[in-house]
């Protein structure tokens, strides 16, 4: 199975249209102005070598690389550009494509040349889109998309259970897909700081520190093993949300709950496109200067948007420190999944 990604995908959609702009450093993020409050979404490699990186601030981002182009998300675009990547995949020969995002998918293939293929691959997407990608090769999804971290940018690169130790064994726990650095602290705190100490790990510690099913679930992650076939069932999200950035702080209860109405407002039309109910509610705050906390609730499956109202107020009523400067919020409103919908694209238990 092969994990195709696209390089610096946003920066070089961007560049495709201005070429003017190939070589210099590039950041797209917010609406291209600096002085509001906004984050990268990409980089460009030529500002990443300014210590530019994904979910920084724009405003810093700025400061580090003052020569920067600095532009404005165009989503659609993007959307546009992604749709026209995956069906160069899925024309590919004996192809299973299972997308994972934007700038990402797997391919399942049957060769004796995976690494031919994979080169073919990416002339034919380079041919039809003008846009580079990198691909990992793995006996496991999770070493096919760990793989192509060695091949960036526009290589490609195996990881199989033969060498995986070898290439991963001494890498910190953090370099795992599905690893952050709250999960890799706690695995810290056990004494695991490698891939090959999780690998290793006994089961009884791992249970008592992650539960039952995550436990034995990052030991497996550190082996490098999990799913062996690419899905290309339709994907169902499991849940819809939107956040703001507020130039200026809330800090009247007024503003704050205008703020939450509003923008349960968006997540409740995307909810109602889907016909499904919400059965559970993550509301995202992040205080001034820059504290970000997330707070879940589950609810009664309802479709009634007043009712999900309701209990989105009275989630923040509850949750939220009164009278402290709100600069971010988020909501994410979590659906019923249809009985037949793919269990899970991604190892990681989900984003926020």
């Amino acid at each position: 199975m092969l994990h195709v990604d696209l390089d610096q995908f946003i920066a070089a959609v961007e560049v495709l249209r201005r070429p003017e702009l190939a070589g210099r450093p590039v950041i797209v993020g917010g609406r291209g102005d600096p002085s509001e409050r906004a984050v990268v979404s990409t980089a460009s490699y030529e500002a990443r070598e300014f210590g530019v990186g994904s979910g920084m601030p724009l405003r810093l981002a700025a400061r580090k690389a003052p020569d920067a182009v600095i532009l404005p998300v165009d989503a659609e675009h993007y959307l546009a550009a992604s749709e026209a990547v995956m069906a160069t995949l899925r024309a590919q020969p004996g192809a299973t494509v299972q997308v994972l995002g934007w700038d990402e998918a797997f391919v399942g293939i049957e060769t004796d040349d995976p690494e031919a293929y994979a080169r073919r691959l990416q002339q034919d997407v380079l041919e039809r889109t003008q846009l580079h990608c990198t691909v990992g090769i793995g006996d496991t999804l999770v070493r096919a998309k760990v793989a192509t971290g060695f091949g960036k940018p526009r290589g490609v690169f195996r990881l199989t259970v033969e060498n995986w130790l070898e290439v991963m064994g001494d890498r910190p726990t953090i370099d795992l897909w599905g690893v952050g650095s709250r999960i890799s602290g706690r695995l810290a705190k056990l004494g695991i700081t490698t891939v090959a100490e999780l690998a290793a790990a006994r089961p009884a510690p791992m249970i008592e520190e992650f539960g039952p099913r995550m436990g034995p679930w990052y030991a497996l992650l550190g082996r490098g093993e999990g799913a062996r076939e690419v899905d290309d069932t339709p994907w169902v999200a499991r849940g819809h949300s939107r956040e703001t950035t507020y130039q200026q702080d809330l800090a009247d209860p007024a503003e704050v709950e205008a703020a939450l109405r509003e923008l349960a407002a968006r997540v409740l039309d995307d909810v109602a496109a889907e016909g499904r109910p919400v059965v559970g509610l993550t509301l995202k705050v992040r205080y001034a200067p820059f504290i970000t906390k997330t707070y879940q609730r589950r609810v009664p499956s309802s479709s009634d948007r007043d009712d999900v109202l309701g209990r989105v107020l009275q989630l923040a009523a509850d949750r939220i420190e009164p009278g402290r400067p709100i600069r971010l919020l988020g909501l994410r409103a979590e659906m019923a999944m249809p009985e037949d919908a793919r269990e899970g694209h991604t190892p990681t238990r989900g984003g926020w």
